[in-house]
């Protein structure tokens, strides 16, 4: 994909989409970080449906210490890799209140050192609590950028690298946000809508299915 189609690719997005936002629920940065941290394998949809009686009951890392961890993980139980999510989730809330006075860390070095928090959702909470330009490289991310030739990587840092590099510095706090709700919803993994995608003519994949004689958008 060349400069100008990925200053194209996303100016479309953001013309469709000025303000994406996560899909996940919360009120706070703290449920933001839960949230996310409970979304690893498992889908927004399942976390939402979770979080919803969590959040309500434990909306503070000291009331989500207070339930303990056989309410904890009761409540979780729906969502994948629960009982370690449980785990993580109570010794993460246990590190707010020791060292951080109840407050989510505004840090990437903080963040990942807090149990089931990696370098994806520190990135996510980075971005969506804190507006830093980062880039959470999650499946859908790394298959977008990937089929569509933005940023080729073999690994999520690779693909992440590739994006800071290539996406405008003005499409880069909305743009993780874009590239996950064009995976989820039209660049699917196994068939791709690419008859009904508005940014084919930028995409490397994308273009090759246009019919000959047919220009491309622009």
């Amino acid at each position: 994909m060349t400069p100008e189609a990925v200053e194209g690719f996303f100016a479309r997005l953001a013309a469709a989409n000025p303000q994406p936002r996560t899909e996940l629920e919360f009120t706070s940065v703290f449920e933001l970080l839960i949230a996310v941290l409970l979304s690893a394998q498992a889908t927004d949809v399942g976390v939402n449906k979770a979080t919803r009686r969590l959040f309500t009951l434990a909306p503070t890392p000291q009331r989500m210490l207070d339930l303990g961890p056989e309410r904890v993980t009761e409540l979780i139980r729906t969502i994948g890799l629960f009982r370690t999510k449980a785990k993580n989730l109570l010794a993460t809330c246990r590190i707010l209140v020791e060292q951080h006075g109840g407050e989510v860390p505004a840090s990437r070095a903080a963040l990942e050192a807090l149990p089931g928090v990696g370098r994806k959702t520190a990135n996510v909470v980075l971005n969506v609590a804190f507006g830093e330009p980062t880039m959470a490289v999650d499946t859908h991310v790394f298959r977008v950028a990937n089929r569509t030739g933005l940023a080729p990587g073999r690994t999520p840092l690779a693909v992440e690298t590739g994006l800071l590099q290539r996406v405008p510095a003005r499409y880069l706090e909305h743009a993780h946000h874009w590239l996950i709700l064009h995976g989820r919803y039209v660049c699917l993994a196994r068939q791709p809508r690419c008859a009904e995608c508005g940014v084919r003519g930028f995409c490397d994949f994308g273009a090759s299915t246009i019919p000959p004689g047919r220009p491309a958008e622009s």
